[in-house]
C-alpha cells in the first residue's frame, strides 16, 4: 500500500513538472523573440527601424521605416519575423 501511494505522488509530481515546463517554454519562446527584437532594434543606425518607432521629431516612422522600405535594412520588428530556428539558435 505504501509503495502505491509513492508511486501516486511520484506520478502526480511528473505531470506537475511536465505541464510547468510547457507553461516555461512557451513564456521562454516569447521571451527571447522580444530580445531578439530588442537587439535586432539596437543594432540599427537611424531612429526608424519600425513602423511603431518614433524618430528624432517624435514622430511615428509609419512607412518611412526601413522595416517598411523594400531596399532597406530588415530588422526583426515583430514576433512573427522570428521563426522558431532563430530562437532555438539564442
Amino acid at each position: 500500500m505504501k509503495m502505491l501511494k509513492v508511486s501516486a505522488l511520484v506520478f502526480a509530481f511528473l505531470l506537475g513538472a511536465v505541464s510547468c515546463t510547457t507553461q516555461e517554454e512557451t513564456k521562454t519562446a516569447a521571451e527571447i523573440k522580444q530580445i531578439l527584437i530588442k537587439e535586432s532594434i539596437a543594432q540599427y543606425p537611424g531612429s526608424c527601424p519600425c513602423p511603431y518607432n518614433v524618430d528624432r521629431a517624435g514622430r511615428r516612422c509609419g512607412k518611412r521605416s526601413a522595416y517598411s522600405r523594400p531596399d532597406g535594412a530588415s530588422p526583426l520588428c515583430y514576433a512573427s519575423d522570428l521563426s522558431d530556428d532563430m530562437v532555438k539558435g539564442y
